[in-house]
């Protein structure tokens, strides 16, 4: 067929891909009936083009016919203009011309669609499922689980490079107008040329590049982010990343794990409590020993001072130097242990903790209560359930340290202080960040409901 009689726009778009071997511009004909299809075949399902485009073409008596069977198929979408038609047909669109009417078929090959298991947030009783890199799936998982009428998704382009799609979740009876708003308004001022995972996402949705704490949690279970959606809250989904964002968060909600909602109430209470004294001890342990030995060893009792005293015996340095040493040596074997290939991770660890929790007391490089301290520090490090929250503890750790070093018992007063001012005055999304707990507001959400 001459390539004349090919629609000037099948043309002009065949051209912007004409240095990719993957481009195919083909004329389908019967007798006198010609349809064209142009696509990319890396990435459209091919079997799916057959089935849905190829086979009923030959089986159709008219291009009328064609055309009326193609606009009553589900996977057709908008056709779109200039770049936004290049985009679409590089996500596996496939452009198709009958007579001067053209279509745009969503047929897209997605290898990611199986469903993962839960690995960063592990629980022993709730759903093992996890969200997958294909938005599609998730939405579907979210309407799998969440069966309100209205729950509300809103696809939003993302303008870099990877053109991903971004997709705002809520459920339009129980979410704040304010804070979906707010939301709304950072997603649309992002500047990012290229974002590949929420990730990556969340750290652009912070005000300040150099925050500390973060203002969303990522998650990849399912079941949070049906609960989160109850509660009224905005979640963000982006396409080609199995991890979602929730907004806006409090403190209150890096410590609760999805395992509290599977027991009773007791047992959720004991446990958190559990998790509070390990965010404590994490965090004010080392200064609380620089603070004593150093400074103010008159605070504990006679008999725990001598011991302590004397564990220090042969110490060449200061009690601040021993405990940056030790837990800088922590921090390497735990960065190991996610580096490390699962197989070995454990075994290399451990057996590394041993060895050189035994060679420094041996060589009286450090205390064997500092040893106690290091090991204590580093189990409570892993007791809150939520990654980030968890190294963002473990680097104020590093502060208090150096104000406890610098100021003594005082100096860990007023950097905790200085720490819990901070964190009562920041706010994710316009909400405190230091609220007992989330709810939303009852009055607006009663507002919403009656209208």
């Amino acid at each position: 067929m001459d390539e004349l009689s090919f629609p000037p726009l099948m043309i002009e778009v065949a051209e912007k891909f004409a240095g990719s071997d993957d481009t195919n511009l083909t004329p389908l004909q019967i007798e006198e009936h010609t349809v064209f299809i142009l696509y990319l075949k890396s990435a459209i399902d091919s079997a799916k083009l057959h089935e849905l485009l190829i086979k009923p073409f030959f089986d159709m008596k008219s291009n009328k016919s064609f055309s009326s069977y193609i606009e009553s198929l589900p996977n057709l979408s908008p056709m779109k203009e200039g770049q936004a038609l290049l985009i679409e047909i590089t996500k596996g669109f496939v452009l198709l011309a009958i007579g001067e009417q053209y279509y745009l078929l969503d047929i897209r090959l997605v290898n990611v669609l199986a469903l993962h298991q839960t690995v960063i947030e592990p629980t022993v009783y709730g759903p093992q499922t996890a969200l997958s890199e294909d938005i599609e799936t998730n939405l579907n998982i979210m309407r799998q689980r969440y069966h309100e009428p209205t729950l509300t998704f809103e696809t939003q382009p993302f303008e870099g490079i990877s053109h991903q799609s971004l997709v705002i979740m809520y459920d339009a009876k129980t979410v704040k107008q304010s804070v979906l708003q707010n939301v709304k308004e950072q997603l649309k001022n992002l500047e990012a040329p290229l974002i590949q995972s929420t990730g990556e996402l969340q750290l652009y949705l912070n005000k300040s590049r150099f925050s500390l704490f973060p203002i969303t949690i990522l998650t990849e279970r399912p079941d949070r982010i049906a609960y989160n959606l109850a509660a009224g809250k905005v979640v963000i989904l982006l396409n080609g990343s199995p991890h979602a964002l929730i907004a806006p968060v409090v403190f209150y909600d890096f410590m609760v794990s999805m395992e509290d909602n599977y027991h009773t109430y007791w047992i959720t209470t004991f446990t958190l409590i559990l998790r509070y004294i390990g965010l404590f001890i994490c965090l004010i342990l080392p200064s609380m020993y620089v603070a004593i030995t150093s400074f103010t060893p008159d605070i504990p009792r006679t008999e725990l001072a001598l011991t302590v005293a004397g564990s220090r015996v042969g110490v060449p340095y200061p009690s601040f130097i021993e405990v940056i040493f030790m837990l800088i040596f922590m921090e390497f074997l735990t960065e190991a242990s996610i580096r490390l290939p699962k197989a070995i991770s454990a075994t290399a660890t451990t057996v590394g903790g041993l060895i050189l929790g035994t060679a420094v007391t041996e060589a009286t490089l450090a205390s064997n209560i500092m040893i106690i301290i290091v090991s204590a520090v580093a189990i409570t490090s892993f007791v809150i359930p939520i990654t980030e929250m968890s190294f963002s503890i473990r680097i104020c750790r590093y502060l208090l340290v150096i104000y406890t070093t610098l100021f003594g018992m005082l100096g860990l007063i007023l950097g905790s202080l200085g720490l819990l001012m901070f964190l009562v005055n920041k706010r994710s999304f316009g909400i405190p960040y230091l609220k007992m707990y989330w709810k939303g507001d009852r009055e607006e959400i009663e507002v919403q409901s009656k209208g």
